[in-house]
């Protein structure tokens, strides 16, 4: 049988720990089903969670006529905008549905995210095996408020503390 493209659509499961998982480089689907499920709380226009050009490292001999290039440390491009939840009687943060902002609002808060780019729906449960995309600690900037168009939101950069690029979920 042949395998098959996916659209992106529907297939990118975003999860935030607030907790350190035992291992951050092989979570537990019982640690990331555990987490919030960010994937129908943030904005898919501006979503980033992806590796970056690492950085060039290229030392020549003298008696060379090129000089080679080697990458060198590894850097991230991570942030987000997601929706506030309000609670219709009251007006305040929704207890049950605003679960981002008081997770991410104050600066330098650490937080462990990973991500699932597989052709499995983004409502399947994390399970032993499922490839992480790019998971690991971030640590939160301030959360910026943009133009005041649309719903009430915010972008959060995001700054990689220590990622681990395609690994897979550890059995329990």
């Amino acid at each position: 049988m042949a395998g098959i493209r996916v659209l992106a659509d529907e297939h990118i499961k975003f999860t935030i720990l607030t907790a350190k998982p035992a291992n951050p480089a092989a979570p537990t689907a019982a640690e990331l089903n555990a987490g919030i499920d960010a994937s129908c709380l943030v904005l898919a226009d501006n979503f980033q969670w992806s590796a970056a050009d690492s950085e060039r490292v290229g030392e020549r001999a003298l008696c060379e006529a090129t000089a080679a290039e080697s990458p060198g440390i590894g850097k991230y491009n991570l942030g987000f905008s997601y929706w506030r939840w309000f609670d219709s009687t009251t007006g305040a943060g929704d207890a049950t549905t605003d679960l981002i902002h008081p997770a991410v609002k104050e600066k330098g808060t650490s937080l462990w995210g990973y991500v699932r780019r597989t052709g499995k729906e983004h409502s399947a449960a994390w399970a032993a095996s499922d490839e992480i995309q790019l998971g690991g600690e971030f640590v939160t900037d301030t959360p910026q408020a943009p133009d005041g168009s649309g719903f009430i939101k915010y972008t959060l950069p995001c700054m990689a503390q220590a990622m681990h690029d395609f690994i897979t979920v550890a059995a329990a």
